[in-house]
């Protein structure tokens, strides 16, 4: 005869409790929460880069401000693109506005995955291929930043001064951490077996994905033609300000100052760069020519337009997205 244990009547209370506690309009207050957070923490900045803007010219403000929109859109086609199922387009755009407020509350990349990823699970489309999405996504961005940061040094070789962006001494260990770090992945892929088993499956999916995605010509030019145009819609928002606030600097050095700047710090796991970039994005402005105050001016100007002008709707759309269900 074996006993059976029921549950007391206290854990029904607290199921009854987890139940009462409004876990998703909790959630969808969670993104203005970090919002405020962020803005406190860094509200010098902000500050000052709303002072700076009262000196800008505006139309061409107004220029970076709908480079920095295309952004979305291009961000949207890059991630239909990666995704053989069609995804609802206004909804996916509404998505790429809600994740690039959830890429600056969270280390970068985080944010925008995660959101992604669940909007392409609500929309169907399997964990499996969804996850090869987006590293194909990911992969095509940076294949089309580093691109057009190589174009650039081509046509202008003489536009950084790379020796400023780089201490001395700094670029010798790279190579050889970036080497163990290869070594190490490999030796553990090749030892452990259950670590080797689900990232071959990951491989193979990935790779069944992407052909897909490149047997459909409509499919490939919205991946490649997006991953192109986002960083360098970027670039020209970057331009614009440089040329509302009267920078120095050629247009082409300062969208090239911009993509050496952000491949710079691709690596740095910081909510959306905030700090990171900046202090990059200035470097690489005095390395192409211009004086220190003004290249301020223009990181500070473009952060705002960019990143702060654009936070709190983003942290909204999230809001609103999750309540509804859409993610």
């Amino acid at each position: 005869m074996t006993a059976a244990l029921l549950p007391g009547p206290g854990h029904g209370r607290l199921r009854r409790l987890a139940r009462r506690i409004p876990v998703r309009q909790l959630l969808c207050l969670l993104p203005l929460l970090l919002v405020a957070v962020v803005a406190v923490r860094d509200r010098s900045v902000l500050l000052e880069g709303f002072g700076r803007l009262r000196t800008a010219s505006w139309p061409w403000l107004l220029a970076a401000a709908g480079a920095t929109c295309l952004t979305w859109v291009a961000a949207a086609f890059t991630r239909q693109g990666a995704v053989i199922q069609p995804l609802p387009r206004w909804r996916l755009l509404a998505t790429q506005f809600a994740a690039a407020s959830a890429n600056h509350l969270l280390p970068t990349g985080l944010g925008a995955g995660a959101v992604n990823l669940r909007f392409m699970t609500v929309c169907g489309v399997p964990l499996a291929r969804s996850s090869a999405a987006l590293a194909l996504y990911l992969l095509a961005e940076s294949v089309g930043r580093l691109s057009l940061l190589t174009a650039l040094l081509l046509l202008f070789p003489d536009a950084l001064r790379l020796g400023t962006l780089v201490p001395a001494g700094a670029a010798g260990p790279l190579p050889a951490i970036a080497g163990a770090l290869l070594a190490v992945t490999v030796l553990a892929l090749a030892l452990v077996r259950r670590l080797r088993a689900p990232v071959l499956r990951f491989v193979r999916t990935a790779l069944g994905e992407a052909r897909s995605v490149h047997t459909r010509p409509a499919r490939a030019l919205a991946l490649w033609g997006g991953s192109l145009a986002f960083p360098a819609l970027q670039a020209a928002g970057l331009v614009a300000v440089g040329q509302a606030l009267e920078l120095p600097v050629p247009p082409a050095h300062m969208a090239l100052a911009y993509l050496a700047a952000t491949v710079a710090v691709a690596l740095v796991p910081t909510p959306g760069g905030l700090g990171s970039v900046e202090a990059a994005l200035i470097v690489a402005l005095v390395a192409a020519g211009g004086p220190v105050a003004p290249a301020t001016a223009v990181v500070l100007a473009y952060r705002i337009i960019t990143v702060w002008v654009p936070l709190v709707p983003g942290a909204l759309t999230l809001g609103a997205l999750v309540r509804l269900k859409v993610i």
